[in-house]
């Protein structure tokens, strides 16, 4: 079974008009790796185009398609439940009526955060998505609040890493 990466914690208690982006905001400054479901190899669709403008901004992409394949430089697996080691946050680029299936798999996977892109709205799913504690976001395009925001990836927990003291390098 794989183990849940909590979600970073809010710094600050947000009301009901500014709670999406604070959402939006803890997402995207709390993860530094992003599970594409959905995602394409070709350049001309929006779901190649938006994991590779993340990726270019520091964020590692691992794609899921069906296909398999590469994507973006990265091994595609064909399910979410493939994916090694711990997901946290899982970006979807399917149609909405997929979406509650997906959220049942990415609370299988462990996942901690579930954002639906531009055009993908669906109840069932946010419900799924609350009950499970995940963070939530639908019908928002990923790059275009990374932009909107001005935001690059997090840090990687390998560089948060330092040399213990005394070691000359730190």
């Amino acid at each position: 079974m794989k183990r849940r990466i909590a979600p970073p914690p809010l710094t600050d208690s947000v009301d009901v008009v500014a709670d999406m982006d604070a959402v939006v905001t803890r997402i995207l400054t709390g993860y530094d790796t992003i599970t594409v479901v959905g995602a394409s190899a070709h350049p001309a669709k929006p779901a190649h185009g938006v994991p590779a403008i993340m990726q270019r901004h520091g964020w590692r992409i691992i794609p899921v398609n069906l296909r398999g394949g590469q994507i973006l430089g990265e091994q595609a697996y064909r399910r979410l439940a493939e994916v090694p080691g711990q997901v946290g946050l899982v970006d979807v680029f399917r149609p909405s009526e997929q979406t509650p299936d997906i959220a049942r798999q990415a609370v299988a996977a462990g996942a901690t955060a579930l954002w639906l892109q531009l055009g993908i709205e669906s109840a069932e799913t946010r419900a799924i998505a609350e009950v499970a504690g995940l963070l939530y976001v639908e019908n928002r395009c990923m790059a275009i609040e990374r932009s909107r925001l001005g935001l690059d990836a997090p840090p990687s927990q390998l560089q948060l890493r330092s040399y213990p003291r005394g070691c000359g390098r730190c």
